[in-house]
């Protein structure tokens, strides 16, 4: 497919592929439809379309991305069989242009060559290397986290790159590779998960942090939130307040950081439990985790029986 083709696709409106679906926004601005999700059943809107960037979050999920990951979804069919379906209907309508959408465009060589990502791919699947590197190195458990991830395909200068995608509310996301590498696929927000749970809200520094959690809990009965970065604070602060949530459990690192934060929420006149007392001899919660997860199949496997093979003993025939 060409670029310009593929560049058309995901230009093709949200607002109007849902309306030929048969769902109508709730509330709609200038600049955002607000929808009953469409991917399940709700009777409050949780599903939010920026119809400048022509991008979507499911905020009960987390989960968001381009009219090509809403069409898998929706139609439960794989990205090829997505980008043909919407080929055929951008096809068919008037396509709008919108400096907000460069982002799905090639990015110009000079931003290029200063090393912006130009996002490429959106898939549900994790390749080997990088589930790998989440099982063995950081110990998550692969079934719980995979509903919150996805692989994303980016190129940076001119090189093609995978790393394991986490969706924030604005339709952007956090990004890791199974190396050193952290960054992100603008713009970076928040991401508020089970947000029809109770409180307290249970405040994640990272999605490395709150997967560790997921592992670590047999359910998590708790509204969760991670910000991303600990620069997010205030935005933590603002989708708190708005939804009048006054209790929080805080999972951060053990820096400066982390304890500026937790100072910070204290100070918005939240109630405050700080949770890293129970891993001050750690990083954060993740390395924590993993020491724990390491230690526990240790002695499991000190504990297991060892059997001894019975010795055959061999007749001679006389």
């Amino acid at each position: 497919m060409k670029e310009e083709d593929f560049s058309a696709i995901k230009r093709y409106p949200i607002v109007a592929y849902l309306e030929v679906k048969g769902f109508n926004p709730v509330r709609r601005t200038a600049a955002y439809a607000m929808y009953r999700s469409p991917i399940r059943e709700e009777t409050h809107p949780s599903f939010k379309v920026d119809t400048q960037k022509n991008l979507w979050i499911d905020y009960a999920e987390g989960r968001g991305g381009s009219i090509i990951d809403l069409c898998m979804r929706l139609e439960g069919c794989t990205l090829s069989e997505a980008i043909r379906r919407l080929g055929q209907k951008s096809s068919e309508n008037v396509v709008y242009e919108h400096s907000s959408v460069t982002a799905y465009k090639r990015t110009p060589t000079t931003e290029m060559a200063n090393g912006a990502r130009r996002l490429i791919e959106v898939s549900d699947t994790l390749p080997p290397h990088l589930q790998e590197y989440l099982t063995r190195e950081r110990c998550i458990n692969l079934e719980k986290a995979m509903p919150f991830l996805c692989c994303i395909s980016y190129e940076v200068r001119g090189k093609c790159h995978q790393a394991i995608g986490f969706a924030n509310q604005s339709g952007g996301y956090e990004l890791r590779d199974s190396h050193s590498f952290k960054g992100t696929i603008a713009p970076k927000d928040i991401t508020p998960i089970f947000t029809d749970s109770t409180e307290p809200v249970c405040i994640f520094e990272g999605f490395m942090d709150f997967l560790s959690f997921l592992s670590m809990k047999e359910k998590v009965t708790n509204r969760c939130l991670v910000m991303n970065s600990a620069s997010n604070v205030a935005r933590a602060i603002r989708y708190l307040c708005e939804r009048h949530l006054t209790s929080v459990h805080t999972f951060l690192d053990n820096d400066d950081a982390g304890r500026k934060a937790v100072r910070e929420f204290v100070q918005a006149g939240i109630n405050v439990e700080d949770m890293s007392v129970h891993y001050a001899k750690f990083k954060d919660l993740n390395e924590f985790h993993v020491t724990r997860f390491r230690e526990q199949r240790k002695k499991q496997r000190q504990a297991e029986p060892i059997t001894i093979k019975p010795r055959q003993v061999k007749h001679k025939i006389r």
